[in-house]
């Protein structure tokens, strides 16, 4: 079985000029089968200095990873504490926009959702994990088993949530112009991901214990610098920064789209 599909060149510039990086261990990943390898091995582009792994899974590699749900993907829990994370990100957007339809795309344990229809925005989840589709829908709330590619909605989007998303994406552009597509013109665009740009990252680094270079799911390992230029290249305009509390030396972009 041919494992990855291999990138001929940069997914974020289409440079064709990719170094050797390092090589990463993912057999303690929560959602590893040791009928995948166990080495990821990490690309860097000459030209932007992005960092990505050779490749991207293929179809039957992704069914073996997707056979198990990580606890913290599961709809529902911990509900309270992760309501006080989602209330704070959504604070953050409140000033900007503060009704219509807020779109999470991987909503995983759905708190985002459930605590953005609680500030009044009408909310519509995406995932691929059918079981958290179903447990969401029983729980009152639109959701869809697709694909962000293939979704279409009638109305626009108010605000668009990619938390911990990007970053799982084997060609992040087109995201963002599937992103593009479904908001309004004074829409939000929210992202949340690893920042590789931070001493603390170098600190796990130096110390041999960045988990982030062992994420099965994990196709890029974003720069702060590389995530706001990359917006700024596809109709996106970073307008906030901060520091993450979902996981560990991570990153909240706040972006809206360009006119």
């Amino acid at each position: 079985m041919s494992e990855r599909i291999i990138y001929k060149k940069c997914p974020l510039c289409n440079e064709q000029e990719i170094n050797f990086h390092k090589t990463g261990n993912c057999s303690e990943h929560p959602l590893y089968n040791n009928k995948i390898s166990s080495n990821i091995v990490w690309k860097e582009c000459e030209k932007c200095n992005h960092v990505f792994t050779e490749g991207y899974y293929s179809e039957k590699s992704l069914e073996l990873i997707f056979s198990k749900t990580n606890k913290v993907q599961k709809v529902g829990g911990p509900v309270e504490k992760n309501r006080h994370i989602s209330s704070r990100i959504i604070e953050k957007i409140i000033p900007s926009i503060s009704s219509g339809i807020w779109l999470d795309v991987g909503f995983g344990n759905g708190s985002l959702l459930f605590t953005a229809k609680e500030y009044g925005f009408r909310p519509i989840g995406l995932d691929l994990r059918k079981e958290n589709v179903d447990q969401i829908k029983y729980l009152g709330i639109e959701a869809y088993c697709e694909d962000l590619e293939n979704f279409k909605l009638k109305e626009k989007c108010s605000v668009i949530s990619l938390a911990d998303v990007l970053e799982h994406t084997p060609f992040p552009k087109k995201i963002l112009d599937c992103c593009n597509k479904l908001l309004n013109d004074n829409g939000i665009l929210f992202l949340s991901m690893p920042n590789s740009e931070s001493i603390i990252w170098d600190m796990m680094n130096k110390n041999n214990v960045n988990p982030y270079w062992g994420e099965l799911e994990h196709y890029h390992n974003f720069s702060r610098s590389r995530l706001y230029s990359f917006l700024e290249e596809n109709g996106f305009k970073a307008v906030r920064y901060g520091v993450s509390e979902r996981y560990r030396v991570c990153m909240e972009v706040i972006a809206k789209k360009n006119l």
